[in-house]
């Protein structure tokens, strides 16, 4: 059984992440796609599928110094990565990327 814990924000991991989100149009599917998911993260940040940490992509622990990694599908076969950061005992979900499934085979190497 998996853990449950509400997190206490979901945060964009760069600015042109969050900027693409915000552009989205509300009827775009992407944009309520990914609602749904901020909902779900708010809800239960350990709601994604978590990636072993051989697989996380060095440029992701580099960039963001993180040390754990999930994911969780999108419709269309698109996929959204995160990982869970916590400060000043709480606990947030960071959104790293989203993608469709050929870049995201292409980013983990399969």
């Amino acid at each position: 059984m998996r853990p449950i814990k509400p997190a206490d924000g979901v945060l964009f991991a760069n600015y042109e992440l969050e900027s693409f989100y915000l552009s989205l149009s509300e009827n775009d599917w992407l944009k309520k796609s990914l609602n749904r998911v901020i909902q779900k993260l708010k809800e239960n940040v350990f709601c994604g599928e978590r990636i072993k940490k051989e697989l996380i992509p060095k440029e992701y622990i580099k960039k963001y110094s993180i040390n754990n990694l999930l994911w969780t599908l999108l419709p269309n076969a698109w996929r959204l990565v995160y990982s869970i950061i916590g400060h000043e005992y709480k606990t947030f979900a960071l959104i790293i990327e989203y993608f469709d499934h050929k870049n995201y085979e292409r980013r983990f190497g399969y």
